[in-house]
């Protein structure tokens, strides 16, 4: 199991396949942070979240897709630890839950909502501080909006360029928080 081990929260696009650029990072990624030893975590169906849970399970890492019975469906094969919500912000609220950082690649509308429930309980203070990585420049407007919008509080969510970067970025983060490395 997880516990005591550091989960990443993913968020991004169903929609590519692979072979798909995106696809290929989305797999990277999760080789990074399973290499790391953390947990990746993510809606557990297509796209990014199977290409992230494929490379997590490449490297040897464990894997925690949260579905919602509403969609139907089973998770993809690289999902080692399966949870099934009843709805869609019951899934969000423990996608939310199980992670200590969130990484979120690009997407649609449903990445668009699971990046502004995750800066507005951040801002509201209804979960600790957490790492927010936004990967590439996507979701530039949207940071911008929220700096504007929240006085600073959304400094802390940060732009990376590479899956190498999320991780580096990812064990400043909690070094700087718990004054150690942890793994």
């Amino acid at each position: 199991m997880w516990e005591g081990r550091r989960v990443v929260t993913i968020f991004g696009s169903s929609r590519p396949s692979r072979g798909d650029r995106a696809y290929v990072q989305a797999e990277r990624l999760g080789l990074a942070i399973a290499g790391r030893g953390w947990v990746v975590c993510n809606g557990g169906y297509g796209g990014t979240m199977t290409a992230v849970a494929q490379g997590a399970r490449r490297a040897g890492g464990e894997t925690i897709g949260v579905t919602c019975a509403l969609y139907g469906g089973p998770p993809n094969p690289y999902i080692s630890h399966h949870e099934e919500a009843v709805d869609l912000l019951a899934r969000l609220a423990r996608l939310l839950q199980l992670g200590d950082a969130y990484v979120v690649l690009p997407g649609g509308s449903g990445t668009l909502l699971e990046l502004a429930l995750v800066m507005e309980y951040l801002h509201k203070r209804l979960m600790p501080p957490k790492p927010v990585l936004l990967f590439g420049r996507y979701w530039r407007p949207a940071l911008t909006i929220a700096r504007r919008e929240r006085d600073g509080h959304a400094m802390a969510v940060q732009e990376v360029r590479s899956p190498e970067a999320v991780v580096r970025a990812l064990a400043i983060a909690w070094e700087e928080a718990t004054g150690r490395s942890r793994p």
